[in-house]
């Protein structure tokens, strides 16, 4: 039965409470089961070396194997669980300080997994033979060659297991730290006649209100709310950063793109291709936001128009609406998802109550012990939200489909540009669905206004984002840099995207400062991987337009086999050329058509 209010999530089958005994029990299990792996490795696999046997080789490398999956699935569950109190309620210190312990716990496993994945390097020669062999070493072929090929980017053993350590009070606590800071963040706002405090997503979610007066009150809210702790937040930037540049110096990556080029399993040429395409498609953007601003007498969009809803889709939806909305749709691509949809509504896996302590956004995480998924979103009742649970809810199909082939956790380990697959093609579904449904020009123009509002998100800004990051990755190489600099990197990267578009006196300056996705030592240019994913989903969506219902099994396969693959193997299956900047215009050609409908209304 849905909730008829935004719902928290139910984390109760996994463990009944921070304070369960089986919890505790097994946080100590993880601690000894990464001290038991330390041992096996000092007191024999160490000892296995290239010039061993295959098949002892072989054997060890399967040890190993089985011993990280065990180990992986176990904390993956803890991690999951632990993180739905704090995401949820920074005020929550038991929360937090658990959190804080096993982090400390999880810095063990990461100490011995430097240790594997050091020791596999050597390894890298003879994998094939080794790997030809099968065992849990030849099922997990792919893993361990990504293993070998990118120990050559650690440090030494003491230099790697030292990092680790100093990661708690380094790059961890300033993640921590912007987390704590945006999230206890709240606002005094006078809104429908009535004073409220309101926690800085739910105001920040004010900039899609329906009256303009509300969404500039909003912006200039937010705008003070930020100024007043910038200095702290910019600590923060330069903190991960500068960790981030050091230890990339050290390990003799090339440059701060180096490394997420590889975790995202593609090439430079594979990038390359695709931000040519995305930049060539600014004017056409661009005509957009001067067609949206000239609905509203501006000759640009100042900020807190970006996000205005235009045309006649005024509907506010309850939860329960949203998911009837959600599985109708569903329905019509396949039974299983929608299944699978209504299975997540039904046991409460999504919280999407906006409150206090809670972070902002939106975001999908496995709880492997179980076998499902949770997702995180900040309901608001418009339809921008609704296709923010569809676009969740694709993850956790996604997640549904390796746990249906039982995957295991290294076979599970998905790139993010491959991760944002199922999620596009779920926003697709239900945004091609309802088009098809529309005959009303002001309904098709408010749908339309959902869409291009995500799709330039995903392309203009997220290339602004690239472009930020970019910038200040190589100007922490000479110096810290200050609040009022990242601001002035932040409006030149919107300058350079957006373009005339938007008005230049009414930029997000303060963009930096939220966004969570720039504060993770182990995840830099969190962005780029979006529009890989946006733009291959809708690749994919047109293959299945063309093939329908037989392109379904092809579809599963794919989405259960993220983790055993490049991203240019995976995509070969559909006759796809991720490395051609046609692939990508074509796919950006789509939502040109979108922009030509819009403007023509």
């Amino acid at each position: 039965m849905v909730s008829s209010t935004p719902p928290r999530w139910d984390l109760s089958n996994v463990y009944s409470g921070l304070d369960a005994p089986e919890l505790k029990k097994d946080i100590g299990w993880v601690t000894e089961s990464a001290e038991a792996l330390h041992k096996l490795y000092q007191e024999e696999l160490i000892g296995i070396t290239a010039s061993s046997a295959p098949e002892a080789i072989n054997q060890a490398i399967s040890t190993m194997v089985n011993k990280m999956n065990i180990l992986m699935e176990k904390a993956g569950t803890i991690r999951a669980f632990l993180h739905s109190f704090i995401s949820t309620d920074s005020f929550n210190q038991q929360a937090l300080q658990m959190g804080s312990q096993f982090d400390k716990v999880m810095v063990e496993v990461r100490k011995v997994s430097i240790l594997l994945e050091a020791w596999v390097g050597q390894f890298k020669d003879v994998l094939p033979e080794v790997l030809s062999l099968g065992n849990s070493a030849g099922e997990h072929a792919f893993p361990v060659k990504e293993m070998a090929e990118q120990s050559q980017y650690l440090m030494s053993e003491k230099e790697e297991i030292l990092a680790s350590e100093l990661s708690l009070s380094g790059s961890s606590a300033w993640g921590k730290l912007q987390g704590t800071v945006t999230s206890q963040k709240s606002v005094d706002f006078e809104l429908d006649g009535e004073m409220k405090t309101l926690p800085m997503p739910a105001l920040i979610n004010l900039h899609a209100h329906p009256k303009e007066d509300v969404r500039k009150r909003a912006y200039e809210a937010e705008m003070a709310a930020w100024e007043s702790v910038k200095e702290p937040l910019a600590a923060c930037m330069n903190g991960i950063k500068g960790w981030v540049n050091t230890l990339n110096d050290h390990r003799g990556r090339k440059d701060a793109l180096h490394a997420p080029v590889d975790q995202a399993r593609i090439d430079r040429e594979t990038l390359e291709a695709m931000m040519s395409a995305m930049e060539d498609s600014f004017p056409v953007f661009r005509r957009y936001f001067k067609a949206k601003a000239a609905r509203f007498g501006q000759k640009a969009l100042p900020w807190w128009n970006v996000f205005a809803p235009v045309g006649k889709l005024d509907k506010e939806y309850s939860f329960p609406e949203a998911a009837e909305f959600i599985l109708k749709h569903f329905g019509n691509f396949s039974d299983e998802l929608r299944d699978f949809a209504k299975t997540a509504f039904d046991n409460r896996w999504i919280d999407a109550e906006q409150r206090s302590g809670k972070r902002g956004g939106a975001f999908c995480m496995g709880v492997p012990g179980v076998k499902e998924s949770r997702i995180l979103c900040n309901f608001d009742g418009s339809l921008d939200q609704v296709m923010t649970i569809a676009h969740e809810l694709g993850h956790g199909y996604h997640n549904f489909n390796m746990y249906q082939q039982n995957k295991t956790p290294l076979q599970r380990q998905t790139p993010m540009t491959m991760a944002e697959t199922a999620s596009i093609m779920c926003e697709t579904i239900v945004f091609n669905a309802v088009m098809n449904t529309i005959s009303d020009p002001e309904e098709e123009l408010g749908l339309l206004e959902t869409a291009l509002i995500g799709d330039s998100q995903v392309i203009v800004d997220i290339y602004s984002r690239f472009l930020f990051e970019k910038e200040v990755f190589e100007r922490c190489e000479k110096s810290e840099l200050s609040a009022d600099e990242l601001c002035e990197i932040m409006e030149k990267a919107q300058e350079a995207t957006y373009g005339e578009g938007l008005d230049p006196q009414f930029r997000h300056k303060y963009m930096w400062t939220w966004k969570p996705h720039y504060y993770s030592a182990g995840l830099s240019f969190y962005n780029f991987p979006y529009a890989f994913g946006m733009l291959f989903g809708v690749g994919l969506y047109a293959i299945y337009q063309q093939r329908g219902d037989a392109f379904i099994p092809d579809y599963k396969r794919l989405l259960s086999s993220t983790g055993d693959a490049p991203a240019a193997e995976l995509a070969a299956r559909f006759e796809i050329d991720i490395r051609s900047k046609k692939f990508w215009e074509d796919s950006l050609a789509v939502i040109g058509k979108r922009i030509d409908r819009y403007c023509e209304l």
